[in-house]
């Protein structure tokens, strides 16, 4: 019966949250030359290539990513990973409509933005109750979208090289993360710290007898 237990304890998969990062960096990586303003990102060949890079590796690996942490039980990062790969499905579809010489309908897309921004403050918190680095690596995506935001309600387009220098720091502190559960793992001791929790829980109240 205890082996029983045990091995229904276990997780299924491997860690997966690298194979997400990674992925998200990458796609972050196709998206840094159109954000900066490269003349030859902005053409449609470039628009194409970037929405081909953001499919496979920003949806792709987040997509299995999410999946394989909801199969570990791991629910907080299943939803991350998962509602994410979507987005980034989003992405696709936005940079093949642009190469297309399609414009996005911008309310639609600012609506959505909202949203999501409210999303990502409750995951900053949640995550904050883990790492600080996962805090900070959700504070730049709040930043991100709060500048999307900003520039769409307000049509200052200073907002975009925030966005691009969000869009650096997210890529950074991802793949640092990644990295780190990688090496830590293999060397069997910390060579990347991830930091202790931001936030701790409050322990709950022992139940008040009947």
């Amino acid at each position: 019966m205890q082996a029983t237990d045990d091995s229904a304890s276990k997780p299924i998969f491997a860690d997966p949250t690298p194979l997400g990062l990674i992925g998200l960096s990458v796609g972050c990586a196709a998206l840094l030359p159109i954000a900066f303003g490269v003349k030859s990102a902005l053409t449609a060949d470039g628009l194409r290539l970037a929405a081909t890079f953001c499919l496979f590796f920003g949806a792709g690996c987040q997509m299995l990513a999410g999946l394989m942490s909801f199969a570990n039980k791991n629910g907080l990062g299943g939803t991350l990973f998962t509602a994410f790969s979507f987005n980034w499905v989003m992405n696709y579809w936005s940079l093949s409509e642009l190469a297309a010489g399609r414009v996005p309908n911008a309310a639609i897309i600012l609506s959505v933005d909202l949203c999501f921004m409210l999303v990502f403050l409750v995951m900053t918190v949640a995550f904050g109750y883990f790492s600080k680095l996962l805090l900070l690596f959700l504070l730049d995506i709040d930043i991100l979208y709060a500048c999307r935001i900003a520039r769409e309600l307000t049509h200052v387009q200073a907002f975009g090289h925030v966005i691009a220098a969000a869009t650096v720091g997210l890529m950074a502190i991802a793949l640092y993360i990644a990295f780190a559960l990688v090496l830590n793992l293999a060397s069997g001791r910390v060579m990347l710290p991830m930091g202790g929790p931001a936030f701790l829980p409050k322990p709950l109240a022992p139940a008040k007898p009947s």
